[in-house]
């Protein structure tokens, strides 16, 4: 093995390494609802086969969340930090999207019940 095949090699694996940690080669499966947490609550769940803007109010501050072809993105809000309004657009399911200030969660989830989230005794 050449001294220059090695170098190919190294560069190719840190290529797909960071195409994988940066979310493009992600694996998963898509979700159906977007699920809207405020303060730990359920306060709404979406379909994500439909093409929804919707304001989500709460004490804290107001958030736009956007559902489109089936992905939801959080397009204002009305903190000061933007973090939640920056943040990729979400689809597969168990990812979401967390906003501090307003103590709002934005997650994914699917229609079956297989994943097990924690096991207690």
């Amino acid at each position: 093995m050449k001294k220059l095949d090695f170098v190919i090699i190294i560069v190719a694996v840190l290529v797909a390494c960071a195409l994988y940690f940066s979310g493009i080669l992600k694996f998963g499966d898509s979700g159906s609802y977007a699920v809207v947490y405020l303060n730990g609550e359920e306060k709404k769940r979406y379909a994500l086969s439909e093409n929804i803007n919707d304001l989500i109010q709460s004490e804290n501050g107001v958030n736009e969340i956007q559902i489109l072809n089936g992905s939801v993105s959080i397009i204002s809000a009305d903190c000061a930090d933007k973090i939640c309004v920056n943040h990729v657009p979400i689809y597969r399911n168990n990812e979401s999207i967390i906003c501090l200030p307003h103590k709002m969660v934005v997650e994914i989830q699917n229609d079956d019940k297989k994943y097990i989230d924690a096991v207690t005794n």
